[in-house]
């Protein structure tokens, strides 16, 4: 980890990207900073939704980092940090990442962490540059099931059809199960060394390596919420920027990350 990441632990908060996006609002971020809350009582998904989460069963928490890109060089963050979420978890748990491939963990575009199918962890990147002048501060928040699925599932049970794994359900025996401080700390890690390179290179360098963990290839899909009609095709991938590729018919369209739901085609 560099040794410019302020890490900060808190008891309760009402939400960890809430209090990070404030201090950039104001000015006031200087250096990266991690911060853990062992309970969010407001915690949110995409599009505003309440992020539910027992402290005991999940980890919550946001890093804000600076980037020398202007927003709009941002183009597959979010996949990326998912690659660094990845890894970070590999490091944690003492598996090669090949192990977590082989157990069923994959990456939804463009956000969400699956296991078999079922989702594991989410991410909320927010934020922006204030001035052209300034570093453009990403507010990245992360949620990761840790344990219990099936009551983290039963509470959910107004969202009908989402399926809830957890991290335990990973290790083999569970007794390999990380501490949550240590867990917290190599994902940090993990995404620091991540972020720095993708600062430096873009999206392109992870390319390849996003498409190993795409948990919807090939297949067909449907995606909504981007305020037209639903579009349906078979995924086939991403291109260099991280935009979804959708194949209809004879022609295949870019879908580019927002407030967009991907889901497999009933």
């Amino acid at each position: 980890m560099t040794a410019n990441c302020i890490l900060e632990r808190v008891a309760e908060t009402r939400s960890t990207n809430d209090d990070l996006l404030e201090r950039w609002r104001a000015g006031q971020l200087i250096d990266p900073i991690a911060r853990i809350a062992h309970k969010q009582t407001a915690g949110k998904g995409r599009a505003g939704r309440t992020w539910l989460a027992n402290p005991e069963d999940s980890i919550c928490f946001s890093l804000a980092f600076p980037f020398k890109r202007s927003p709009a060089e941002l183009t597959g963050l979010s996949l990326l940090v998912g690659l660094a979420v990845i890894s970070g978890i590999a490091q944690a748990c003492g598996l090669d990442e090949e192990v977590l491939h082989e157990r069923g963990m994959r990456l939804k575009w463009p956000n969400d962490l699956l296991l078999n199918g079922s989702k594991l962890g989410g991410i909320l990147i927010e934020g922006g540059q204030a001035k052209s002048s300034e570093p453009t501060w990403m507010i990245i928040g992360i949620g990761i099931n840790l344990r219990n699925a099936n009551a983290i599932e039963a509470s959910l049970s107004n969202l009908t059809g989402l399926k809830i794994a957890s991290l335990d359900q990973v290790l083999q025996p569970p007794s390999k199960f990380p501490d949550m401080e240590y867990l917290w700390l190599k994902i940090v890690s993990a995404l620091e060394h991540h972020l720095n390179e993708f600062d430096r290179h873009g999206f392109d360098l992870f390319e390849a390596q996003w498409k190993k963990w795409d948990a919807y290839k090939d297949q067909a899909v449907c995606i909504s919420g981007t305020g037209q009609d639903p579009l349906y095709g078979v995924a086939k991938g991403i291109d260099h920027t991280g935009a979804l590729l959708l194949q209809q018919e004879n022609t295949t369209i870019a879908i580019h990350a927002g407030d967009v739901s991907l889901r497999v085609q009933s």
